[in-house]
């Protein structure tokens, strides 16, 4: 730990709650896509994905220092610095989001639209044969950045020597004092879950 650092509550509760219900959500509809019998839970499943995403892209213009994208969406050269950095196990550390993890969202949160909203069509049956293909081309694209993403961070954890799993769901990280967020956020998480099962909510009644 270097000098003057100690934990400090870095991710809010809107961070946490939205990553962890992303995960829930293309878990659930990736593993229902082939199946006739479960898919309102596919549906349900994709429309959490696609409203969480809406939420946070609201969030990263508004809320705290950590969870905006002027926080975490940075140059190309300073991406590549980093990824040369983790493959040597010596990556500088950032207290919120890598600029590799920043590069990993934008396209995450990019594809947590688009793939519900093609599968939606397909649903629909609009489109045919090519869309219910675009769905699941989109799919696996995302289940690939996953993939990716989980890979950056064992590594990144290993290099760190900080358990980036428990951060997210602790919401603490190694900082400094000031780099503490103050508050976590509450109440606007469960604005975050109550806007989530409006949106499944609704799916489901078309």
């Amino acid at each position: 730990m270097e000098p003057n650092e100690n934990k400090v509550l870095i991710w809010d509760a809107v961070v946490r709650l939205g990553h962890w219900l992303m995960a829930l959500g293309f878990l659930v509809a990736w593993l229902t896509g082939e199946s006739e019998r479960l898919r309102l839970v596919h549906v349900a499943a994709g429309g959490t994905v696609a409203a969480v995403v809406l939420f946070r892209v609201v969030w990263g213009f508004v809320g705290p220092w950590s969870a905006r994208f002027s926080s975490f969406v940075r140059p190309w050269r300073e991406v590549w610095d980093y990824l040369v950095g983790l493959i040597r196990l010596q990556p500088p550390h950032y207290t919120g989001h890598n600029p590799a993890g920043g590069i990993a969202i934008l396209a995450l949160l990019a594809l947590g639209v688009l793939t519900p909203l093609v599968g939606w069509c397909a649903y629909e049956e609009i489109g045919g044969k090519f869309v219910e293909e675009a769905h699941e081309a989109l799919a696996n694209l995302m289940l690939a950045v996953v993939l990716v993403h989980l890979a950056g961070v064992f590594i990144g954890s290993l290099a760190h020597r900080e358990n980036l799993v428990r951060a997210m769901v602790l919401g603490v990280k190694r900082g400094a004092p000031q780099e503490a967020i103050g508050r976590p956020y509450t109440p606007m998480a469960v604005v975050l879950f109550v806007w989530v099962a409006i949106v499944v909510y609704w799916l489901l009644r078309q």
